[in-house]
């Protein structure tokens, strides 16, 4: 399909009509390929930003200060020849050109081809489908979840291995983006990031979008399924909190405002999701028939300043304030909500930090990472006893953050290995974030011990599939052995399953 789209991209759009206000575009805008997202029985959200320079400093792509009407279509071949829809939309300066799409009216459970057409120039295609009636329990489905991709830390060939994986859905939990620059790693870079080391104002975050979005392999995987996207810290600052930033700075809630701002612009998000004065909608619902729900949680917005002094490792009596809260108060009840009317035979939770408890401390005494749920524990016992008390079937956490591939199982009580098993979490590795990493972590191989629900743990990069029937799920932790280097082959360090009504890892 992937080479198929380099040659529909040759190939003249007969189906296209003129636009009215195409412009005079220097070069070919579609640089920083298509997207598609948020599938509903009768459509997607499918995307695209206009950039015939997408390294210019003043983040704008090249494009000139007026707006570019942008053909689309849709397809149920490849090829183009059955196109099922066709319309027109204005990519506005304002939002850096950025196309969002809503589709309506199509076949539910059904893949679709898409591309765009503007000021002449054709974009490559796109592959995006629809999620299932309500009421269907299909047979199969196959995600693919990623994070933490840091273009100075390797390459991108885990997207390009998500990309022949050829899953239904990929599942991005966060740092899609690093806001930083080299001082961050205390390494040499593979690559640079263009522009200032860090963003801080709206240009320089468009900006960084676009280099990443220039990627070979990250647009191979965003253009082979539709993806849902949820942001974690480094699309903003690292381990912000809300208005709070991790190092006190003059005016974060205007930086914070723009990188919102450039995240809706960058990714395939509903007008649901376009920021306002007070931030962004990202908390949201993604049904997939009876098979599946997905709750897509923002860990970021909503939070209370991290405990213990964000020091990590940490233990402080502020780990406990039951009014500590990592997705506040609203967003929790519509969590619980959501729990309480499932019908799904599959709840995933997409979230960004460790949910599970990780003692990093061996032997006696305790420490914690209080940027993770480990810092909001009570509000945890609330969201894991709503589980257990709720109609919820299968429970099972989807996070990153970590830089390692982990499964664990969640206890009621982490503290009491007899306590009921009552979800599962699994944890993907980064895309790059790290380096190369390594098989084990010694720091963490020696805490396995206070740790007993922590079935695997491995610090290589890559990825996470997961196959859904209505029986399992398996869960396949696909590693790299360096990203210092284009090309590394892509192996499966475990593999576990979860069968359906019973919350524990079974390895394969």
């Amino acid at each position: 399909m992937l080479k198929g789209a380099v040659l529909i991209g040759a190939v003249p759009a007969l189906g296209f009509t003129t636009t009215k206000r195409a412009g005079s575009l220097p070069a070919d805008p579609f640089t920083l390929g298509v997207a598609s997202g948020d599938p509903s029985p009768d459509g997607s959200v499918i995307w695209t930003r206009l950039a015939p320079r997408p390294l210019a400093d003043d983040g704008r792509g090249g494009m000139p200060d007026q707006v570019i009407d942008v053909e689309w279509e849709v397809a149920d071949d490849e090829g183009f020849a059955n196109v099922v829809r066709r319309g027109l939309s204005a990519a506005r300066p304002e939002s850096a050109h950025s196309v969002h799409v809503e589709l309506t009216g199509l076949r539910p459970d059904a893949a679709y081809f898409y591309r765009f057409r503007a000021g002449g120039f054709l974009s490559p295609a796109g592959r995006t489908r629809t999620a299932p009636q309500p009421d269907s329990l299909v047979a199969q489905l196959r995600i693919c979840a990623v994070s933490c991709a840091d273009y100075e830390d390797g390459w991108f060939t885990a997207y390009r291995a998500v990309a022949e994986e050829q899953p239904d859905l990929v599942v991005e939990l966060g740092d899609f983006i690093y806001e930083d620059g080299p001082g961050r790693r205390g390494a040499p870079a593979v690559r640079r990031h263009a522009g200032p080391d860090t963003a801080m104002t709206l240009a320089d975050y468009r900006l960084r979008y676009a280099q990443y979005r220039t990627d070979p392999d990250l647009q191979a995987a965003q253009a082979a399924a539709p993806w849902l996207v949820v942001f974690d810290d480094h699309e903003v600052a690292n381990n912000w909190a809300d208005e709070t930033p991790e190092v006190p700075q003059q005016d974060f809630p205007r930086r914070r405002a723009a990188a919102l701002q450039a995240y809706y612009e960058n990714m395939p998000l509903r007008a649901s999701a376009r920021p306002t004065a007070t931030g962004m909608q990202l908390y949201r619902w993604v049904p997939w028939g009876r098979l599946a729900t997905f709750h897509l949680l923002d860990t970021r917005q909503y939070r209370t300043d991290q405990p213990c002094n964000d020091k990590l490792p940490s233990d402080c009596p502020a780990r406990l304030d039951p009014s500590a809260s990592l997705i506040g108060a609203e967003q929790e009840r519509w969590l619980l909500d959501g729990f309480a009317h499932s019908s799904a035979r599959w709840d995933l939770i997409a979230q960004q930090v460790l949910f599970s408890q990780l003692d990093l401390t061996p032997g006696p005494g305790r420490s914690f990472n209080p940027d993770a749920w480990d810092g909001y524990v009570a509000q945890r016992d609330r969201v894991v006893t709503a589980i257990a008390e709720s109609p919820v079937r299968n429970g099972v956490i989807l996070s990153g953050d970590i830089h390692s591939h982990c499964a664990a199982e969640v206890w009621q009580s982490f503290d009491d290995p007899h306590s009921r098993r009552v979800a599962v979490e699994l944890v993907t590795t980064s895309v790059t974030s790290g380096g190369d990493g390594s098989d084990s972590k010694p720091e963490i191989v020696a805490v396995l011990p206070e740790n007993p629900h922590i079935r695997y743990f491995s610090n290589r990069r890559g990825y996470l599939r997961v196959n859904l029937t209505p029986e399992l799920l398996r869960a396949d932790f696909r590693t790299l052995p360096y990203v210092s280097r284009p090309g590394a082959p892509v192996n499966t360090g475990a593999s576990f399953l979860v069968l359906d009504g019973q919350p524990a890892l079974l390895q394969v």
